[in-house]
């Protein structure tokens, strides 16, 4: 069997080769070479006619002298890096210097291999088609990387315009039924009736939730997310939030306290978005903990950055699970105490909040129970 024919891709045929070297006996040899195997071969004699053959043909692959008169092999190798970056096709020189310094000094060039002089067909060939295989295997992963991101940016597109077209008639929803828990307070309603529509009320708003997180989600995917920094009291953002959390805590008849240490008069930071983070961390230490549970809020400065904690008493995170935290729709086998939805996105969106500030987000068991999320918050020098 023709080893040749055997070795030689289909897929490779019309693969342009430039070919470099000062001696046209040298071109002749390799054209002879390359061209029966369907390689589409272009001469240059020099370095800079090689530079310019380049620019016009967008080679596959370059065969490249290394003693020339002019610039020089190695010199060629550089150049061609220099102008055209990691798109630079693969340079295999091609020489009768084989000395280990020789070959450093071209691989410090960016060249990827050596053919030595006199040429071996076989082994030139082979050679040739291990680094056009690996060139093409580059471009077919750079297209599906491309074809991934633009799928990726059509779906955040279309769930950001989902999300936003349901979260209006949800509003709605969710504002109609406080109207009516009105009339319910003022005995207009039957006590079924004032059942429906709390349960109307409470399917509504967490219907609102899981949308609004759903758009985030989809917002900082596609890497819109926004910061604006600005002098925020880092006391009075946790005192605000603990009270109104307070207000769902009791439901479950549970308690939000606050213990915050010599915080400084502010931070600079965007005081709506870490509010939202505070808020989630809040909302999942009631959600998954029991019943007239105590959540704690501590907040403490340092030299270089503040922390916040929200500590819960809740059953903690299970063993080989805290990889699925803070990752999107990523859920433990945890369950919330009163039955409450989650879409698994909020602790991935205060994560990519905290890192858009500098900051960073984890979590740990604790030896006395219950679970603690943290937050760091640099403090600008």
């Amino acid at each position: 069997m023709n080893a040749t024919a055997e070795s030689s891709p289909s897929d490779l045929r019309g693969r342009r080769v430039l070919v470099v070297d000062d001696d046209r006996l040298n071109l002749r040899i390799l054209a002879g070479i390359l061209q029966p195997e369907g390689f589409e071969v272009t001469q240059a004699t020099s370095g800079e006619l090689a530079l310019e053959a380049y620019a016009k043909q967008a080679p596959d692959l370059v065969l490249l002298d290394v003693v020339m008169p002019g610039i020089n092999g190695f010199d060629t190798c550089r150049e061609l890096k220099r102008r055209h970056g990691q798109d630079t096709a693969p340079v295999i020189f091609i020489t009768a210097k084989t000395d280990s310094e020789d070959v450093v000094e071209g691989l410090a060039a960016g060249g990827v291999d050596y053919l030595p002089k006199p040429f071996r067909a076989r082994e030139a060939l082979a050679r040739i088609r291990v680094h056009l295989q690996n060139r093409l295997l580059v471009e077919q992963q750079r297209r599906l990387v491309d074809q991934l991101s633009a799928a990726n940016q059509a779906k955040n597109k279309l769930l950001g315009m989902v999300a936003h077209d349901l979260r209006n008639p949800l509003s709605t929803m969710r504002g109609l039924a406080e109207f009516l828990r009105d009339d319910a307070r003022d005995g207009k309603l039957t006590s079924d009736q004032s059942e429906i529509v709390e349960s109307i009320h409470g399917t509504s708003q967490s219907m609102l939730t899981m949308v609004n997180e759903l758009l985030d989600a989809a917002v900082i995917e596609s890497g819109e997310i926004k910061i604006h920094p600005a002098p925020v009291s880092l006391g009075e953002l946790l005192e605000t939030s603990v009270t109104l959390n307070n207000i769902n805590a009791a439901k479950k008849g549970s308690r939000i306290v606050l213990r915050a240490e010599a915080l400084p008069g502010s931070v600079t930071m965007d005081g709506g978005k870490i509010k939202q983070v505070v808020d989630n961390l809040i909302s999942n230490a009631i959600k998954f903990s029991p019943p007239r549970s105590l959540v704690t809020v501590e907040a403490a400065a340092h030299p270089s950055d503040c922390t916040v904690a929200v500590i819960d008493q809740g059953p903690g995170i299970p063993e080989g699970e805290h990889d699925k935290l803070f990752k999107d729709f990523s859920q433990t086998s945890v369950k919330p105490t009163a039955g409450e939805k989650s879409t698994g996105l909020g602790l991935a969106i205060c994560r990519r909040i905290i890192e858009a500030h500098g900051g960073s987000i984890s979590a740990r068991n604790r030896n006395e129970g219950g679970c603690a999320f943290m937050f760091t918050l640099p403090i600008p020098t």
